[in-house]
């Protein structure tokens, strides 16, 4: 299936909110710093989401019990979980001027230990070099995940699954869902949003 996006002005793709706060100094300097590496603007995209994928610890892997939300705070504590590093990723790539925006996957939380059907964030980037859209999952490598960034083949995080329920959405949304925002900021603690993660979007995958 085609990725698409939600709206097509591209202008929705580069918009600052409170989540995705690029005007904050410290991504403007991480994004200005990273920006210096990239030889070229797909360059940028790589080096942008492999530095969100493996400088900043998806929180569940190290065990990191803060929720962050917005952009600047996941840059700020250097963790995060899918969602709100894809808050980042968006917030760094939208500073440059590449449209950015996000995507959802319904997932079996763990197949062992937590059976049941969750939702998981990751970005959707428009490629003007290339006229596409590409989704890229800057969640974090471990034992079993090996997302890479390509603007030919998807590699992501995880498979999908629809004998066991899992569903892959390809729609790229402008903005972050108000569902799972709202859901992440009713929690100071991740173990307490861990047994509530989001089981339904404001829109369809």
């Amino acid at each position: 299936m085609m990725i698409k996006p939600s709206t097509n002005n591209l202008n929705e793709y580069l918009k600052e909110d409170v989540i995705v706060n690029f005007s904050d100094g410290n991504i403007r300097n991480t994004a200005d710093l990273l920006y210096t590496k990239a030889e070229n603007r797909i360059d940028y995209i790589k080096i942008a989401f492999e530095f969100v994928r493996d400088r900043i610890s998806h929180s569940a892997d190290i065990d990191a019990d803060e929720v962050t939300v917005s952009a600047s705070e996941v840059l700020r504590a250097g963790h995060g979980i899918c969602f709100a590093k894809s808050h980042l990723l968006a917030a760094l790539l939208r500073c440059k001027g590449v449209p950015t925006g996000f995507c959802y996957q319904k997932l079996i939380l763990d197949d062992e230990t937590a059976p049941y059907l969750i939702f998981h964030g990751l970005n959707g980037v428009y490629i003007e070099e290339l006229n596409k859209w590409i989704r890229i999952d800057a969640r974090g490598n471990r034992e079993g995940v090996d997302a890479m960034f390509s603007a030919d083949e998807e590699h992501l995080a995880f498979p999908i699954r629809p004998e066991f329920g899992e569903q892959d959405g390809f729609t790229v949304y402008s903005s972050p869902d108000t569902k799972i925002i709202r859901q992440m900021k009713k929690y100071k603690s991740r173990r307490m949003l861990w047994d509530d993660l989001p089981k339904e979007l404001e829109n369809d995958l």
